[in-house]
Protein backbone atom coordinates (compact mmCIF):
# COMPACT_ATOMS: atom_id res chain seq x y z
CA UNK A 1 0.00 0.00 0.00
CA UNK A 2 1.92 3.36 -1.09
CA UNK A 3 1.85 5.45 2.13
CA UNK A 4 4.16 8.41 3.91
CA UNK A 5 5.99 7.55 7.22
CA UNK A 6 7.54 9.64 9.89
CA UNK A 7 9.19 8.88 13.08
CA UNK A 8 10.65 11.34 15.73
CA UNK A 9 12.56 10.42 18.83
CA UNK A 10 11.50 11.64 22.02
CA UNK A 11 14.63 13.76 22.37
CA UNK A 12 13.84 15.50 18.65
CA UNK A 13 9.75 16.42 19.88
CA UNK A 14 8.52 19.34 21.37
CA UNK A 15 7.60 17.83 24.04
CA UNK A 16 9.66 14.28 25.04
CA UNK A 17 6.66 12.00 23.61
CA UNK A 18 7.83 9.47 21.09
CA UNK A 19 5.85 9.95 17.96
CA UNK A 20 4.96 7.48 15.16
CA UNK A 21 2.92 8.68 12.14
CA UNK A 22 2.11 6.88 8.40
CA UNK A 23 -0.31 8.10 5.54
CA UNK A 24 -2.15 5.10 4.44
CA UNK A 25 -2.88 5.81 0.53
CA UNK A 26 -5.26 3.59 -0.96
CA UNK A 27 -4.04 2.29 -4.83
CA UNK A 28 -4.87 4.30 -8.37
CA UNK A 29 -8.24 4.09 -8.91
CA UNK A 30 -9.96 3.56 -5.94
CA UNK A 31 -11.15 5.19 -2.61
CA UNK A 32 -10.47 3.26 0.68
CA UNK A 33 -13.08 4.44 3.72
CA UNK A 34 -11.67 4.13 7.18
CA UNK A 35 -12.67 3.63 10.50
CA UNK A 36 -11.12 4.28 13.48
CA UNK A 37 -12.33 1.61 16.36
CA UNK A 38 -11.60 0.09 19.65
CA UNK A 39 -11.05 -3.81 19.77
CA UNK A 40 -11.71 -5.88 22.95
CA UNK A 41 -9.03 -8.50 23.07
CA UNK A 42 -8.98 -11.39 21.15
CA UNK A 43 -10.35 -14.53 22.73
CA UNK A 44 -7.59 -17.56 22.76
CA UNK A 45 -7.87 -20.21 20.50
CA UNK A 46 -9.73 -18.26 18.06
CA UNK A 47 -8.71 -18.72 14.83
CA UNK A 48 -7.74 -15.93 12.71
CA UNK A 49 -8.07 -15.87 8.43
CA UNK A 50 -6.40 -14.13 5.89
CA UNK A 51 -8.34 -12.83 2.96
CA UNK A 52 -5.83 -12.16 1.05
CA UNK A 53 -3.15 -15.33 1.97
CA UNK A 54 -6.06 -17.77 3.02
CA UNK A 55 -3.47 -18.32 6.08
CA UNK A 56 -5.08 -19.61 9.23
CA UNK A 57 -3.98 -18.45 12.43
CA UNK A 58 -4.69 -19.68 16.15
CA UNK A 59 -4.05 -16.71 18.10
CA UNK A 60 -2.23 -17.23 21.35
CA UNK A 61 -3.32 -16.07 25.44
CA UNK A 62 -2.11 -12.65 26.61
CA UNK A 63 -4.21 -10.25 24.26
CA UNK A 64 -4.91 -6.91 25.11
CA UNK A 65 -7.46 -4.37 23.90
CA UNK A 66 -6.68 -1.74 21.47
CA UNK A 67 -7.06 0.67 19.01
CA UNK A 68 -7.18 -0.01 15.14
CA UNK A 69 -8.20 1.66 11.85
CA UNK A 70 -9.44 -1.20 10.00
CA UNK A 71 -11.21 -0.79 6.51
CA UNK A 72 -15.30 -0.30 6.10
CA UNK A 73 -15.41 -2.34 3.53
CA UNK A 74 -14.21 -5.87 4.31
CA UNK A 75 -13.53 -7.63 1.04
CA UNK A 76 -10.04 -7.89 1.65
CA UNK A 77 -9.58 -8.40 5.29
CA UNK A 78 -9.34 -6.16 8.30
CA UNK A 79 -6.34 -3.80 7.36
CA UNK A 80 -6.45 -2.36 10.75
CA UNK A 81 -3.20 -0.29 10.41
CA UNK A 82 -2.45 1.57 13.32
CA UNK A 83 -2.83 1.94 16.97
CA UNK A 84 -2.07 1.84 20.40
CA UNK A 85 -2.58 -1.42 23.22
CA UNK A 86 -3.53 -1.40 26.88
CA UNK A 87 0.61 -1.49 27.72
CA UNK A 88 0.63 1.84 26.05
CA UNK A 89 2.78 -0.01 23.12
CA UNK A 90 2.12 1.85 19.33
CA UNK A 91 1.86 -0.40 15.68
CA UNK A 92 1.97 1.35 12.53
CA UNK A 93 1.88 -1.32 9.37
CA UNK A 94 2.84 -1.10 7.07
CA UNK A 95 4.72 0.83 4.58
CA UNK A 96 5.16 -0.66 1.56
CA UNK A 97 9.07 -0.94 0.51
CA UNK A 98 11.26 -2.11 -2.33
CA UNK A 99 13.46 -4.64 -3.06
CA UNK A 100 15.68 -6.31 -5.48
CA UNK A 101 16.05 -9.23 -7.61
CA UNK A 102 18.92 -10.62 -5.87
CA UNK A 103 16.66 -10.63 -2.76
CA UNK A 104 13.93 -11.67 -4.26
CA UNK A 105 15.74 -15.02 -6.10
CA UNK A 106 17.60 -15.67 -2.40
CA UNK A 107 14.32 -15.41 -0.62
CA UNK A 108 11.19 -15.57 -2.70
CA UNK A 109 8.15 -13.76 -1.31
CA UNK A 110 5.20 -16.49 -0.48
CA UNK A 111 2.23 -15.82 -2.35
CA UNK A 112 -0.86 -17.66 -1.98
CA UNK A 113 -1.33 -20.37 -4.95
CA UNK A 114 -5.00 -20.69 -5.40
CA UNK A 115 -3.83 -23.85 -8.02
CA UNK A 116 -3.18 -25.92 -4.53
CA UNK A 117 -4.62 -24.27 -2.22
CA UNK A 118 -1.32 -23.26 -0.76
CA UNK A 119 -1.49 -20.20 1.57
CA UNK A 120 0.44 -17.21 1.38
CA UNK A 121 2.00 -15.46 4.09
CA UNK A 122 1.08 -12.42 6.22
CA UNK A 123 0.87 -9.07 4.99
CA UNK A 124 -0.30 -5.56 5.91
CA UNK A 125 -3.83 -6.89 5.99
CA UNK A 126 -2.68 -8.97 8.89
CA UNK A 127 -0.14 -7.24 10.90
CA UNK A 128 -1.74 -5.15 13.58
CA UNK A 129 -3.96 -7.83 14.04
CA UNK A 130 -1.59 -10.81 14.73
CA UNK A 131 1.06 -8.21 17.06
CA UNK A 132 -0.69 -5.55 18.75
CA UNK A 133 -3.01 -7.52 21.38
CA UNK A 134 0.23 -9.21 21.97
CA UNK A 135 3.30 -6.95 22.30
CA UNK A 136 4.49 -5.30 26.18
CA UNK A 137 7.40 -2.88 24.80
CA UNK A 138 8.49 -2.14 20.63
CA UNK A 139 11.14 -3.92 21.36
CA UNK A 140 8.87 -6.80 22.10
CA UNK A 141 6.66 -6.02 18.87
CA UNK A 142 9.25 -6.51 17.27
CA UNK A 143 10.67 -10.01 18.40
CA UNK A 144 6.53 -10.68 17.93
CA UNK A 145 6.48 -9.72 14.21
CA UNK A 146 9.63 -11.49 13.61
CA UNK A 147 8.43 -14.71 14.97
CA UNK A 148 5.77 -14.62 12.52
CA UNK A 149 7.73 -13.85 9.69
CA UNK A 150 10.45 -16.41 10.26
CA UNK A 151 7.66 -18.95 10.51
CA UNK A 152 5.35 -18.22 7.85
CA UNK A 153 6.60 -15.81 5.49
CA UNK A 154 5.69 -12.86 3.64
CA UNK A 155 4.11 -11.87 0.20
CA UNK A 156 5.77 -8.51 0.42
CA UNK A 157 8.09 -6.05 1.19
CA UNK A 158 6.93 -4.23 4.29
CA UNK A 159 8.38 -1.45 7.18
CA UNK A 160 6.82 -1.74 10.51
CA UNK A 161 7.13 0.70 13.15
CA UNK A 162 6.41 -0.21 16.85
CA UNK A 163 6.65 2.27 19.80
CA UNK A 164 6.62 2.70 23.39
CA UNK A 165 6.92 5.52 26.66
CA UNK A 166 11.08 5.00 25.77
CA UNK A 167 11.56 3.82 21.97
CA UNK A 168 10.51 3.73 19.13
CA UNK A 169 11.62 0.74 16.18
CA UNK A 170 11.42 0.30 13.03
CA UNK A 171 11.54 -2.91 11.01
CA UNK A 172 11.97 -3.38 7.38
CA UNK A 173 11.24 -7.08 6.05
CA UNK A 174 13.61 -8.58 3.35
CA UNK A 175 12.74 -11.39 0.93
CA UNK A 176 10.17 -13.84 2.21
CA UNK A 177 11.59 -14.99 5.63
CA UNK A 178 13.93 -12.25 6.70
CA UNK A 179 13.66 -8.95 8.74
CA UNK A 180 15.90 -6.38 10.06
CA UNK A 181 14.96 -3.42 12.85
CA UNK A 182 16.47 -0.67 13.89
CA UNK A 183 15.93 1.72 17.29
CA UNK A 184 15.48 4.93 16.27
CA UNK A 185 17.62 7.30 17.90
CA UNK A 186 16.33 9.18 20.56
CA UNK A 187 17.31 12.88 18.92
CA UNK A 188 16.30 12.27 15.68
CA UNK A 189 13.85 11.63 13.13
CA UNK A 190 13.39 9.12 10.40
CA UNK A 191 11.42 9.75 6.70
CA UNK A 192 10.03 6.80 4.79
CA UNK A 193 8.91 7.20 1.51
CA UNK A 194 8.18 3.74 0.24
CA UNK A 195 11.55 2.42 -0.11
CA UNK A 196 13.76 0.61 2.00
CA UNK A 197 15.07 2.70 4.12
CA UNK A 198 17.79 1.58 6.94
CA UNK A 199 21.19 2.83 5.39
CA UNK A 200 23.30 1.57 8.13
CA UNK A 201 23.10 -1.87 10.56
CA UNK A 202 25.45 -3.08 13.00
CA UNK A 203 25.41 -6.69 12.81
CA UNK A 204 27.41 -6.72 15.58
CA UNK A 205 25.27 -5.46 17.59
CA UNK A 206 22.20 -7.23 16.01
CA UNK A 207 24.05 -10.52 17.46
CA UNK A 208 25.47 -9.36 20.36
CA UNK A 209 24.08 -6.44 22.76
CA UNK A 210 21.23 -6.12 20.76
CA UNK A 211 20.96 -2.35 22.21
CA UNK A 212 19.94 -0.90 18.66
CA UNK A 213 19.85 -3.96 15.72
CA UNK A 214 17.73 -6.75 15.48
CA UNK A 215 17.59 -9.27 12.86
CA UNK A 216 16.41 -12.84 11.85
CA UNK A 217 18.70 -15.39 12.99
CA UNK A 218 20.23 -16.62 9.98
CA UNK A 219 20.63 -13.06 8.57
CA UNK A 220 24.46 -12.88 8.56
CA UNK A 221 25.16 -16.51 6.96
CA UNK A 222 22.26 -15.80 4.46
CA UNK A 223 23.60 -12.59 2.93
CA UNK A 224 26.88 -14.40 2.89
CA UNK A 225 25.76 -17.49 0.94
CA UNK A 226 24.01 -14.85 -0.99
CA UNK A 227 26.34 -12.47 -1.59
CA UNK A 228 24.13 -9.64 -0.81
CA UNK A 229 26.64 -6.92 1.02
CA UNK A 230 27.48 -4.33 -1.40
CA UNK A 231 29.71 -2.59 1.19
CA UNK A 232 33.23 -1.68 -0.51
CA UNK A 233 36.05 -2.06 2.14
CA UNK A 234 36.38 -2.92 5.74
CA UNK A 235 33.63 -1.53 8.15
CA UNK A 236 33.64 -3.70 11.16
CA UNK A 237 30.16 -5.08 11.44
CA UNK A 238 28.35 -2.50 9.78
CA UNK A 239 26.47 -2.41 6.13
CA UNK A 240 24.10 -0.53 3.91
CA UNK A 241 20.80 -2.73 4.28
CA UNK A 242 19.84 0.10 1.15
CA UNK A 243 22.13 -0.51 -0.74
CA UNK A 244 22.31 -4.37 -0.13
CA UNK A 245 18.34 -5.06 -0.52
CA UNK A 246 16.80 -2.25 -1.46
CA UNK A 247 16.19 -1.33 -5.37
CA UNK A 248 17.53 1.69 -7.52
CA UNK A 249 14.52 1.95 -10.04
CA UNK A 250 13.97 5.18 -12.37
CA UNK A 251 10.49 5.37 -10.75
CA UNK A 252 12.35 5.68 -7.63
CA UNK A 253 13.59 9.06 -8.04
CA UNK A 254 9.86 10.08 -8.78
CA UNK A 255 8.00 8.31 -6.54
CA UNK A 256 10.32 8.12 -3.23
CA UNK A 257 13.08 9.90 -3.14
CA UNK A 258 11.54 13.44 -3.62
CA UNK A 259 8.89 12.68 -0.35
CA UNK A 260 12.22 11.98 1.61
CA UNK A 261 13.68 15.04 0.14
CA UNK A 262 10.42 17.60 0.96
CA UNK A 263 10.50 16.33 4.55
CA UNK A 264 14.07 16.65 5.49
CA UNK A 265 13.90 20.26 3.58
CA UNK A 266 11.29 21.35 5.84
CA UNK A 267 12.84 19.62 9.20
CA UNK A 268 16.22 20.56 8.71
CA UNK A 269 16.16 23.42 6.13
CA UNK A 270 19.91 24.38 6.85
CA UNK A 271 21.49 21.19 6.20
CA UNK A 272 21.20 21.42 2.71
CA UNK A 273 21.47 23.19 0.04
CA UNK A 274 18.07 21.54 -0.96
CA UNK A 275 16.78 23.49 -4.15
CA UNK A 276 19.82 22.47 -6.26
CA UNK A 277 20.04 23.59 -9.65
CA UNK A 278 20.82 19.38 -10.69
CA UNK A 279 17.71 17.60 -9.09
CA UNK A 280 20.11 14.33 -8.29
CA UNK A 281 22.61 16.04 -6.56
CA UNK A 282 23.23 14.78 -2.82
CA UNK A 283 20.98 17.18 -1.64
CA UNK A 284 18.05 17.12 -4.61
CA UNK A 285 15.21 15.67 -4.84
CA UNK A 286 16.24 12.41 -6.72
CA UNK A 287 19.34 12.03 -4.29
CA UNK A 288 19.77 8.35 -3.46
CA UNK A 289 22.12 9.58 -0.41
CA UNK A 290 19.06 11.17 1.64
CA UNK A 291 19.87 9.77 4.76
CA UNK A 292 17.56 7.50 6.93
CA UNK A 293 17.29 9.57 9.63
CA UNK A 294 19.01 13.22 10.63
CA UNK A 295 18.98 15.27 13.80
CA UNK A 296 16.02 18.05 13.78
CA UNK A 297 17.48 21.77 14.10
CA UNK A 298 14.63 22.35 16.32
CA UNK A 299 12.36 19.72 18.44
CA UNK A 300 9.20 18.60 16.43
CA UNK A 301 5.30 19.36 17.10
CA UNK A 302 2.43 17.40 16.01
CA UNK A 303 1.92 20.37 13.47
CA UNK A 304 5.27 19.91 11.51
CA UNK A 305 4.49 15.91 11.38
CA UNK A 306 0.37 17.17 9.84
CA UNK A 307 2.60 19.40 7.73
CA UNK A 308 5.24 17.21 6.13
CA UNK A 309 2.83 14.09 5.98
CA UNK A 310 0.57 17.04 4.01
CA UNK A 311 3.48 18.12 1.41
CA UNK A 312 2.66 18.91 -2.02
CA UNK A 313 5.94 20.43 -2.53
CA UNK A 314 4.83 23.57 -1.57
CA UNK A 315 7.67 26.50 -2.28
CA UNK A 316 9.19 24.68 -4.79
CA UNK A 317 8.54 24.48 -8.67
CA UNK A 318 6.87 20.74 -8.57
CA UNK A 319 3.86 22.09 -6.70
CA UNK A 320 0.92 20.92 -8.39
CA UNK A 321 -1.34 23.94 -7.33
CA UNK A 322 1.52 26.17 -8.23
CA UNK A 323 3.35 28.56 -10.53
CA UNK A 324 6.34 26.76 -11.53
CA UNK A 325 6.97 25.92 -15.20
CA UNK A 326 4.00 23.78 -16.51
CA UNK A 327 6.59 21.04 -17.12
CA UNK A 328 7.85 20.74 -13.32
CA UNK A 329 4.24 21.06 -11.64
CA UNK A 330 3.27 17.23 -10.70
CA UNK A 331 6.55 15.91 -11.67
CA UNK A 332 7.44 14.19 -8.41
CA UNK A 333 4.70 12.61 -6.04
CA UNK A 334 3.37 14.60 -3.38
CA UNK A 335 2.81 13.19 -0.02
CA UNK A 336 -0.32 14.97 0.45
CA UNK A 337 -2.24 13.39 -2.42
CA UNK A 338 -5.84 13.10 -3.57
CA UNK A 339 -5.32 8.26 -2.72
CA UNK A 340 -4.52 9.49 1.04
CA UNK A 341 -6.83 7.70 3.19
CA UNK A 342 -6.44 8.02 6.86
CA UNK A 343 -3.21 9.50 8.65
CA UNK A 344 -2.21 7.91 12.25
CA UNK A 345 -0.25 9.63 14.50
CA UNK A 346 0.76 7.74 17.40
CA UNK A 347 1.54 9.94 20.65
CA UNK A 348 3.04 9.11 23.70
CA UNK A 349 3.15 11.56 26.20
CA UNK A 350 5.72 12.04 29.10
CA UNK A 351 4.51 13.07 32.65
CA UNK A 352 1.06 11.89 31.77
CA UNK A 353 -0.68 8.89 33.82
CA UNK A 354 -0.67 6.20 31.93
CA UNK A 355 -3.76 5.68 31.23
CA UNK A 356 -4.46 9.09 29.34
CA UNK A 357 -0.85 9.20 27.93
CA UNK A 358 -1.72 7.61 24.68
CA UNK A 359 -3.23 9.83 22.02
CA UNK A 360 -3.76 8.31 18.90
CA UNK A 361 -4.27 11.71 16.22
CA UNK A 362 -6.24 11.08 12.97
CA UNK A 363 -6.94 12.23 9.81
CA UNK A 364 -9.27 11.22 6.96
CA UNK A 365 -8.81 11.65 3.29
CA UNK A 366 -6.50 14.13 1.15
CA UNK A 367 -4.10 15.78 3.72
CA UNK A 368 -3.79 18.81 1.44
CA UNK A 369 -7.52 19.41 2.93
CA UNK A 370 -8.22 17.92 6.19
CA UNK A 371 -7.14 18.72 9.42
CA UNK A 372 -5.29 16.56 12.36
CA UNK A 373 -7.61 15.47 15.97
CA UNK A 374 -6.28 14.20 18.74
CA UNK A 375 -7.97 11.07 20.17
CA UNK A 376 -7.63 9.12 23.89
CA UNK A 377 -6.53 5.57 23.02
CA UNK A 378 -7.10 3.80 26.34
CA UNK A 379 -10.75 3.92 25.72
CA UNK A 380 -13.42 0.80 25.01
CA UNK A 381 -15.36 2.68 22.48
CA UNK A 382 -15.26 5.25 20.04
CA UNK A 383 -17.17 7.86 18.46
CA UNK A 384 -19.73 6.81 15.76
CA UNK A 385 -18.70 10.22 13.77
CA UNK A 386 -15.50 8.32 13.84
CA UNK A 387 -16.21 4.79 13.75
CA UNK A 388 -19.04 4.44 11.62
CA UNK A 389 -17.91 4.54 8.05
CA UNK A 390 -19.40 2.63 5.84
CA UNK A 391 -19.27 2.14 1.81
CA UNK A 392 -21.69 4.95 1.57
CA UNK A 393 -21.44 8.53 0.63
CA UNK A 394 -22.60 10.90 3.23
CA UNK A 395 -21.55 14.06 4.91
CA UNK A 396 -22.49 12.12 8.14
CA UNK A 397 -19.02 10.72 8.04
CA UNK A 398 -15.88 12.65 8.94
CA UNK A 399 -14.40 10.30 6.62
CA UNK A 400 -16.79 11.21 3.45
CA UNK A 401 -16.98 14.66 4.72
CA UNK A 402 -13.13 14.92 4.32
CA UNK A 403 -13.79 13.22 1.17
CA UNK A 404 -15.85 15.64 -0.26
CA UNK A 405 -14.18 18.82 0.88
CA UNK A 406 -11.01 17.31 -0.74
CA UNK A 407 -12.69 16.93 -3.99
CA UNK A 408 -14.47 20.37 -4.28
CA UNK A 409 -11.28 22.60 -2.26
CA UNK A 410 -8.92 20.65 -5.47
CA UNK A 411 -10.66 22.46 -8.30
CA UNK A 412 -11.24 25.62 -6.63
CA UNK A 413 -7.74 25.85 -4.76
CA UNK A 414 -7.07 29.52 -4.56
CA UNK A 415 -10.80 30.45 -3.29
CA UNK A 416 -10.68 27.74 -1.00
CA UNK A 417 -7.78 27.36 0.52
CA UNK A 418 -7.48 30.59 3.17
CA UNK A 419 -11.30 28.59 4.32
CA UNK A 420 -9.55 25.13 4.69
CA UNK A 421 -6.20 26.79 6.43
CA UNK A 422 -8.38 28.63 8.67
CA UNK A 423 -10.32 25.36 9.81
CA UNK A 424 -6.96 23.27 9.76
CA UNK A 425 -6.11 25.29 12.99
CA UNK A 426 -8.93 25.98 14.68
CA UNK A 427 -10.31 22.89 14.71
CA UNK A 428 -6.82 21.34 15.92
CA UNK A 429 -6.58 23.86 17.98
CA UNK A 430 -9.73 23.48 19.89
CA UNK A 431 -9.27 19.56 20.16
CA UNK A 432 -6.07 19.71 21.68
CA UNK A 433 -7.34 22.63 24.06
CA UNK A 434 -9.94 19.97 25.35
CA UNK A 435 -7.42 17.13 25.47
CA UNK A 436 -5.55 19.36 27.63
CA UNK A 437 -8.82 20.35 29.38
CA UNK A 438 -9.92 16.76 30.24
CA UNK A 439 -6.26 15.84 31.46
CA UNK A 440 -5.92 18.97 33.99
CA UNK A 441 -9.60 17.70 35.40
CA UNK A 442 -9.42 13.91 35.14
CA UNK A 443 -12.40 13.51 33.16
CA UNK A 444 -13.61 10.38 31.62
CA UNK A 445 -11.88 9.57 28.29
CA UNK A 446 -14.44 8.32 26.26
CA UNK A 447 -16.68 11.40 27.30
CA UNK A 448 -13.88 13.78 26.03
CA UNK A 449 -13.94 12.00 22.83
CA UNK A 450 -17.51 11.91 22.20
CA UNK A 451 -16.99 16.22 22.52
CA UNK A 452 -14.03 15.99 20.27
CA UNK A 453 -16.15 14.03 17.71
CA UNK A 454 -18.87 17.04 18.08
CA UNK A 455 -16.34 19.90 17.87
CA UNK A 456 -15.05 17.79 14.55
CA UNK A 457 -18.67 17.70 13.00
CA UNK A 458 -19.56 21.32 13.52
CA UNK A 459 -16.47 22.85 12.03
CA UNK A 460 -16.07 20.25 9.37
CA UNK A 461 -20.10 20.72 8.22
CA UNK A 462 -18.95 24.49 8.25
CA UNK A 463 -16.15 24.21 5.76
CA UNK A 464 -18.48 21.97 3.55
CA UNK A 465 -20.41 24.61 3.21
CA UNK A 466 -17.83 27.09 2.50
CA UNK A 467 -15.92 25.05 0.03
CA UNK A 468 -19.05 24.20 -1.92
CA UNK A 469 -20.05 28.02 -2.26
CA UNK A 470 -16.50 28.68 -3.42
CA UNK A 471 -16.78 25.26 -6.09
CA UNK A 472 -19.93 26.12 -7.38
CA UNK A 473 -19.46 29.97 -7.84
CA UNK A 474 -16.83 27.92 -10.24
CA UNK A 475 -18.79 25.95 -12.38
CA UNK A 476 -19.01 26.97 -16.06
CA UNK A 477 -22.72 26.97 -16.68
CA UNK A 478 -23.07 30.19 -14.60
CA UNK A 479 -24.32 33.40 -15.87
CA UNK A 480 -23.75 36.69 -14.11
CA UNK A 481 -27.10 38.14 -14.42
CA UNK A 482 -29.45 37.19 -11.55
CA UNK A 483 -32.48 36.05 -12.68
CA UNK A 484 -36.21 37.86 -11.37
Amino acid sequence: MPCTTILVGRKASYDGSTIVARNEDSSNGEFCPKRFVAREAPRAGAVYRSVISHLEIELPEGGMRYTAMPNADLKEGLWEEAGFNEFNVGMSATETITTNERVLAADPLVRYDAATGTPGGIGEEDMVTLVLPYATSARDGVLRMGELLERHGTYEMNGIAFSDADEIWWMETVGGHHWIARRVPDDSYVTMPNQLGIDDFDLDDAYGEKDEHLCSPDLRAWMEDNHLDLTLGVRGGHFNPREAFGSHSDSDHVYNTPRAWAMQRFLSPHAGPWDTAAPAADFGPESDRIPWCREPERKVTIEDVKYVLSLHYQGTPYDPYGHGPRELRGLYRPIGINRNSQLAVLQLRPGVPAERAALQWIAYGSNAFNALVPLYAGVRETPAYFEGTTTRVTSESFYWANRLVGALADGAYGACLPHVERYQEALSARCAAMVRECDERGGDLAACNAAIADECRRQTEDLLDKVLYEASMRMRNGFSRSDG
